[in-house]
């Protein structure tokens, strides 16, 4: 299994590839308290579960990112077999997560079933597990309703489809929209500070630092121009 895993005194951060799209699937656990939650289980659940087992922790939160089929396909069946609450996207995303349906048939998922979040989220909201704390961030662009989840704590960040390392999400889908795009990583990612590390939907973790000095599309210098 291509499962990486990282820890932080007080939290550990394992990343799951799922689906065709290898979409990254995070589990994080709070290590005092045992509590976990998964940001984005769109697929392959029983390899997150496997993660979930080598952790020994016990899911109690189903996060989401925004409402693209790699992120969310499969998210409700996890949330039900855990028999856990699932939070987020913003609403705005709801049109994407209605045609789940049919996205399934056009790219070979297992049926899929529309369905409606526990809990919407807004910008400034937070979601707490065990001792740990997220700052949810309304981030539009490449979805209306993508948000980012933020642990100051430890400096790290969940990132979605907005940011990758050397590249940024598409915003050529229907309601994308690219200037809302580098606001929101302009807004609010950079103010997380440099050195805050992130993982984004697809390839590997990287910084917002590294990522002002070198992204051919956001870099200080490219956006100075």
């Amino acid at each position: 299994m291509n499962t990486a895993t990282q820890d932080q005194p007080a939290l550990s951060l394992s990343i799951v590839p799922v689906t065709p799209f290898e979409q990254n699937c995070s589990l994080l656990v709070c290590r005092r308290s045992g509590e976990a939650v998964a940001i984005d289980p769109g697929g392959d659940l029983d390899k997150i579960d496997r993660a979930l087992a080598r952790s020994g922790a016990r899911m109690v939160k189903v996060l989401l990112t925004h409402g693209h089929i790699d992120h969310c396909g499969l998210a409700r069946d996890y949330a039900d077999r855990h028999r856990v609450a699932l939070v987020g996207p913003h609403r705005e995303d709801a049109f994407w997560i209605d045609q789940l349906p049919l996205q399934g048939q056009r790219f070979g998922f297992p049926p899929l079933k529309a369905f409606s979040p526990d809990r919407w989220l807004e910008q400034g909201d937070t979601v707490e597990f065990g001792e740990q704390r997220l700052a949810v961030h309304h981030t539009p662009g490449h979805t209306p309703g993508h948000v980012v989840f933020h642990h100051a704590g430890v400096g790290l960040a969940f990132v979605g489809d907005v940011l990758f390392d050397g590249s940024i999400g598409r915003s050529d889908f229907p309601r994308g929209n690219y200037k809302a795009l580098i606001a929101s990583i302009t807004r609010e990612l950079w103010p997380m500070g440099a050195e805050t590390r992130f993982v984004p939907g697809h390839g590997p973790m990287s910084t917002f630092g590294e990522q002002r000095e070198s992204n051919p599309y956001v870099s200080d210098a490219v956006l100075r121009r």
